[in-house]
This record gives C-alpha cells, sequence and structure tokens, in this order.
C-alpha cells in the first residue's frame, strides 16, 4: 500500500514537474517580433495603430514601433541600438547618418526589399555592400490656399500686377504680394500670411534643416561639389539670401515674434488648415496633418506648392526641394531570424496589396519601388503637386544639399542662433558667424 501510494505520489511529481517545466519554456520564448525605431512622429499612429496591427495579423509578426522624438533621432539610435533588445529596423538620413551607424548596418543586397526598388542607384552602400534603401521621394517648399491667395488677387486695391499665385517666380514678387497681403489681412479674413514660426525646442527642423538648404545648395552648386560629398567648411556665401526669407516668414506670421518660442509645427499646420493663414513652409507628408485637423476649411484642390523663393540669381528656373533623406536599414547584429523578419515587414509594407494602401493613403509616400502601378500613387494634394513640380517644363528641382551637413549639433546650434535672432539677442551677422564656425568644428570632430 505505502510503495503504491510512493509511486502514485512519483508519478504526479514527475508530471507536475514537467506541466511547470513546459510553461517556463514558453515564456522564456520569445515571441516573433520586428522593432522598428520611427524617424516621423507625424506618421508615428500609422505604425502604431494601423500598420502594426495589420503586418501582425496577415504574418504572425508583432511589429514594435518606438518614435524618437522630433530633433533626437540620431541620439536616441545611439541610445537604443547599445541596449539588449535594440532596434532591428532603423533609419538614416544620407551618407552623413550612414557613416556613424555603419557598423552596425547589414548588407541588404541580397533582400526581397533591395530587388524591389526602382532604381538600384538609390540606395547608398560602402563598396560592394547595399546599406540603406531609400523608401520615399518628398519634396517641400511653401505650401499655400490657393482660395485666399485668388481672394487677394481679386482685391481692387491689390498692389501688385499679376493675377494668380502662379505668376510668383522670385523673391521680388513674393515680398510684395506677401507685404501687401499683410496690409489687406483684415479683408481677406486671416491672422496673418505665414503660419507661426514654429521655434518651440525639436520643432525647428523646417529651418536649421530644410529652409537652409537653398542657400547651402546654391553653394555647393557655385563650387561644383557633387551632392553627397564631405564638405569640411562652408562659407555661408548666399546667407544675405536666407536672411530675405527668414525676415519675411517672421515681419508676416500670424503669432508675434516672442511669442514663437511656444510654437510647434503642428500649431502652424493647424493655422493653415483652419484657413488662419494662406502659407505655410512644409512638406508632402504634411497632407495628412492639414486634412486630419478637425474642422479643416482647405479644400483638397486649393492646397498647393510654390518654391522657396531668396533672391538668388536665376532662382525662377528652380522649383521645389526633392530628395529623400529617408532610407531604411536593417540591423546586422540583430539575429539572423530577425533580419530575415525585418526583411519581411518592409517588403510586405512595400509589396503587398495591404501594406501599399497604407503607404497610398495614410503614408501618403511618394515611393521608389516598381511594385506600385500609377493608380497606387498617393492622391493627396500636395504629394500630386510635387510630382508636378517635378514634371514641370524648363524648372529644375533643388537637390537635397542638407544631407551633407556634419552633423545634428551644427542644426542644433544654427537653429539656436536663428531664434536668438529672430527675438534680437544675436544680430545676422553673429548667426553666419555661427554657421561657418559650428561647421568646421563638428567637420572635425566627425571626420
Amino acid at each position: 500500500m505505502k510503495k503504491s501510494l510512493l509511486i502514485a505520489l512519483l508519478i504526479v511529481s514527475v508530471a507536475m514537474s514537467s506541466v511547470l517545466f513546459a510553461a517556463g519554456a514558453q515564456e522564456a520564448t520569445p515571441a516573433k517580433e520586428v522593432y522598428f525605431l520611427n524617424f516621423k512622429p507625424e506618421i508615428a499612429d500609422v505604425y502604431e495603430t494601423k500598420i502594426a496591427p495589420a503586418f501582425e495579423k496577415e504574418t504572425g509578426i508583432k511589429l514594435k514601433v518606438v518614435t524618437a522624438a522630433s530633433g533626437t533621432y540620431a541620439q536616441t539610435l545611439k541610445s537604443e541600438i547599445a541596449k539588449s533588445n535594440p532596434p532591428v529596423i532603423f533609419q538614416t538620413n544620407g551618407p552623413v547618418g550612414l557613416a556613424e551607424s555603419k557598423n552596425y548596418t547589414a548588407d541588404l543586397k541580397n533582400t526581397e526589399f533591395y530587388k524591389i526598388l526602382s532604381d538600384k542607384t538609390m540606395a547608398l552602400g560602402d563598396g560592394e555592400k547595399v546599406l540603406a534603401i531609400p523608401y520615399a521621394v518628398e519634396g517641400y517648399g511653401i505650401i499655400y490656399n490657393d482660395a485666399i491667395m485668388r481672394k487677394y488677387f481679386a482685391l481692387p486695391n491689390k498692389a501688385v500686377s499679376i493675377k494668380s499665385a502662379d505668376e510668383i517666380t522670385n523673391f521680388a514678387t513674393l515680398k510684395a504680394v506677401v507685404e501687401d497681403m499683410t496690409k489687406n489681412k483684415g479683408a481677406l479674413g486671416i491672422q496673418g500670411v505665414f503660419a507661426s514660426t514654429s521655434l518651440a525646442a525639436g520643432n525647428q527642423w523646417r529651418w536649421q534643416t530644410h529652409l537652409v538648404n537653398v542657400p547651402l545648395y546654391f553653394e555647393v552648386r557655385d563650387a561644383n561639389i557633387a551632392m553627397g560629398s564631405k564638405v569640411p567648411e562652408i562659407k555661408f556665401s548666399y546667407s544675405a539670401n536666407m536672411k530675405n526669407i527668414w525676415d519675411l516668414y517672421l515681419n508676416n506670421s500670424s503669432t508675434a515674434v516672442g511669442l514663437l518660442g511656444a510654437k510647434s509645427v503642428d500649431d502652424s499646420m493647424a493655422e493653415f488648415a483652419l484657413g488662419q493663414v494662406a502659407m505655410v513652409q512644409n512638406g508632402n507628408w504634411g497632407a495628412g496633418q492639414i486634412l486630419g485637423v478637425k474642422g479643416n476649411k482647405v479644400s483638397d484642390a486649393d492646397i498647393k506648392f510654390m518654391p522657396i523663393y531668396t533672391g538668388a540669381a536665376g532662382e525662377e528656373k528652380y522649383g521645389l526641394n526633392v530628395g529623400t533623406e529617408n532610407y531604411l536599414c536593417i540591423n546586422s547584429n540583430a539575429s539572423v531570424e530577425q533580419q530575415k523578419m525585418a526583411d519581411q515587414f518592409l517588403t510586405w509594407l512595400f509589396a503587398s496589396e495591404t501594406g501599399k494602401q497604407f503607404v497610398k493613403n495614410d503614408l501618403m509616400f511618394i515611393t521608389p519601388f516598381n511594385t506600385f502601378k500609377d493608380s497606387e500613387l498617393p492622391t493627396d494634394p500636395l504629394a500630386k503637386d510635387v510630382i508636378r513640380w517635378m514634371n514641370k517644363s524648363g524648372v529644375s528641382s533643388i537637390p537635397w544639399a542638407f544631407s551633407m551637413i556634419p552633423s545634428e549639433e551644427w542644426k542644433n546650434q544654427f537653429g539656436a542662433a536663428l531664434a536668438d535672432y529672430s527675438v534680437g539677442r544675436k544680430n545676422w551677422a553673429e548667426v553666419e558667424k555661427v554657421a561657418v564656425d559650428a561647421w568646421k568644428t563638428e567637420f572635425k570632430l566627425t571626420n
């Protein structure tokens, strides 16, 4: 009897141990997951609430999305990549950014994702290796509300002879129109011509990266420097041109200069969407922000682009700033399985029927992949206008020279100098000095 009882207890004990071991093994086995460190806060919600659930439903793989705060991607990547569970998919902004992450960037030459890239020369690499693949071509300039512009051009007392926004082809004309619109803002029902020049922390990228691209491009063009080259120093020779447009923004804004330090990009886009202003500098990615604002008063047909004119000689022949700082990379230190799942996700996003619908309707990317038919290209007004400007006869796009900026720190120092100038703490000569000196210093530190 005792022997039978002991045997029974032993059997129960072994069975329980097996169950506990199995349960423990299940807990220890990580779920299939890909960690994506996203660069763009304005589309984080699309990745988190739409794309991630759909990808998991179709593949069983969870997409973990973490989004860096605006203006902090480089430092966030450095921090996250050093953790025990680092990003498997991350982004880089071009040759300079890639140089900083090259040690942990996988060769994508044999991936399915690379196979669908239409123009293989657009990828960034090192020798025979393919390290970064562009996922969107973007354009930016001055977005304007054509309904307000038509209202202005219909005024009997307008001070200019032109009859439509299409006739603005240089800074002199833009300045004349903008300043006259400011004088007539009551009749136009607007609070200012330009939306708030957002200077809140993390919101200066429209100026310290995008606006400065115009004078940078003309300088490297004059010096016959190839795009993507390393530039040890700059003269900031088109500084006066940047001052032209910067002053025009500040002096014709919907917000007093002293309050701009509290204004964000979201504030600016909301002002435009609500019809409070006629113009705002931003890119085609801003379409979702405009159309998504509750109470939006701007119709699709009235959302249009014009180039950023600064007074540079021959600027009539230039259009929007078009290029990409949007490259995707895979972490070479991730496991082989994780790298394969990353490739699977990226290919799914840009090649599957489900993924392409998100790209077209929610992310609104103009993509460089051969998987998209004409009918699958974005239909939002700004993407369409970028394409129109790219195809415009006699007009060349301004390439993205800002990928040559030596570091994020240069942008921060230059942005701070612009903010100081805006409130009178610096004169423009001091802004120039910061741009030139900080460039030289940062180039030495990063090369």
